[in-house]
């Protein structure tokens, strides 16, 4: 059946009607209907008015070839024709899914040779924290059950993967938080740091995981998990110091290092994974988003040779999905990280548009009156809102600073996302130079449209 062609505002009052869309309320679209998006192509969407807009924010993280790659388009209809699924339950498998396996383990670094396929990043951590507890129980540790997180940071919204998460919003909806789950601060030098130098506040909060070890005790941590950015929390990239520390720390009192690479991996940060960029090797890793820049849902575990060998003499891994290890999206996946390195996408990323993104978006905002601070790393960026710069003053929160920001942006042609009272982006690693400046340029003039609306000048 064809797909029917409707104005957008029978889309919009139809989505309205049947949809509830994440991480909204629906009385947003009270007054206002959603962006009804048609088509794509390289880093830019259409919507249903025919207006192009600028993806600063590469879908959800992950579009990270960019749209309209006929290379995925293809991997996929020609796996769809050859076996369009079958499970990989009972012994079975599928030569996408063998394949895609060698592949990352040639990618992964360290050990991370070894790995669980899942359909998104919420479900990789669902399966981590199943996997995990299941490791010390093998072990003969079973009293190793608790997870620490941090405030802010994001894992999934699942129910398993929120209670690993530090936000709050979301532990309270439902009062979503199971028991098991601990959180310590979050590495945000610029909110936190106070009179401390960045390398001491580093330390200082990597210390907080220390601490909440001695509270809890050694014997009762299951493992520590942490983004290498925080994305969701609003790019929070955290001092050189930090990560070594946690990782030191995490040895010390055998306590399994988890570095969540949904959005860091796959060339975000300049690397092939965001924990190379900080120096550390996790003993476990869940990746997704740019596993398949988004084509189609799949995500995965990475684990270590000592949590593989562990697993093998664990008898049966009560634990897995319909769609675990899709040969479709396997081949989509294969197709992905091929593009990626024919294109050479890291290195270039690494070495001319992440840094030109940097500095280009920091000369253009760092002395903008409503700007704080501009933070990030690779091609991941958060400019903090503030009103008042000497004192870091934030806005009240009813004046809701950072969704006007991301209104006036998407008039002027550019998706960026509010988090907070912060401003991110996350264009696809294909930009150029040239759409770096059109992205700057178009938030630098919705900044100045934002701070006229609250009265910095």
């Amino acid at each position: 059946m064809a797909a029917v062609e409707r104005g957008t505002d029978e889309w919009q009052k139809l989505d309205v009607a049947h949809h509830l869309h994440p991480f909204t309320d629906p009385k947003y679209f009270d007054t206002k209907g959603p962006l009804v998006v048609t088509h794509a192509d390289g880093v830019y969407i259409t919507d249903s008015s025919g207006r192009k807009i600028l993806d600063g924010m590469a879908g959800l993280w992950c579009v990270n070839v960019g749209y309209g790659r006929q290379e995925l388009i293809d991997a996929a209809h020609a796996q769809m024709q050859k076996l369009a699924y079958y499970n990989v339950f009972f012994q079975s498998a599928t030569p996408p899914q063998i394949e895609l396996s060698r592949v990352l383990s040639e990618i992964t670094p360290g050990d991370l040779n070894h790995f669980f396929f899942t359909n998104s990043g919420s479900e990789a951590n669902d399966t981590i924290i199943r996997m995990v507890r299941h490791f010390w129980e093998v072990e003969g540790q079973p009293d190793k059950q608790i997870f620490i997180g941090r405030n802010l940071g994001y894992h999934g919204s699942t129910l398993a993967a929120t209670s690993l998460g530090g936000m709050a919003a979301m532990h309270g909806m439902g009062k979503s938080l199971l028991p098991g789950f601990e959180h310590i601060m979050h590495p945000h030098w610029y909110a936190e740091g106070g009179d401390l130098s960045e390398a001491e506040f580093g330390l200082k909060a990597a210390q907080a995981l220390e601490d909440k070890i001695l509270e809890l005790g050694p014997e009762n941590v299951a493992a520590f998990v942490g983004e290498p950015i925080q994305g969701a929390g609003g790019v929070i990239d955290p001092p050189a110091t930090y990560w070594p520390e946690i990782q030191r720390i995490c040895r010390k009192y055998d306590v399994l290092l988890v570095a969540d690479e949904v959005i860091c991996g796959f060339g975000r940060l300049g690397h092939w994974f965001g924990c190379e960029a900080y120096g550390i090797q996790p003993d476990l890793m869940p990746m997704a988003k740019g596993l398949s820049s988004g084509y189609l849902p799949i995500a995965a575990v990475a684990y270590s040779g000592r949590v593989h060998k562990t697993l093998q003499e664990g008898g049966l891994f009560s634990h897995g999905y319909t769609y675990s290890g899709h040969p479709v999206s396997c081949a989509v996946a294969l197709a992905n990280i091929q593009l990626i390195k024919d294109e050479n996408l890291i290195q270039t990323v690494h070495d001319d548009t992440a840094p030109y993104f940097r500095k280009t978006l920091t000369d253009a905002v760092a002395d903008h009156p409503l700007v704080g601070e501009v933070r990030g790393a690779g091609l991941l960026a958060g400019i903090q809102l503030v009103k008042d710069k000497a004192t870091k003053t934030l806005f009240e929160e009813d004046l809701a600073v950072a969704v006007k920001c991301r209104d006036h942006c998407l008039n002027n042609g550019l998706i960026m996302r509010a988090v907070g009272q912060s401003m991110v982006a996350s264009p696809p690693l294909t930009i150029t130079r040239a759409q770096i400046d059109e992205l700057v340029e178009k938030a630098v003039k919705s900044l100045d449209q934002t701070a006229a609306d609250v009265g910095v000048m």
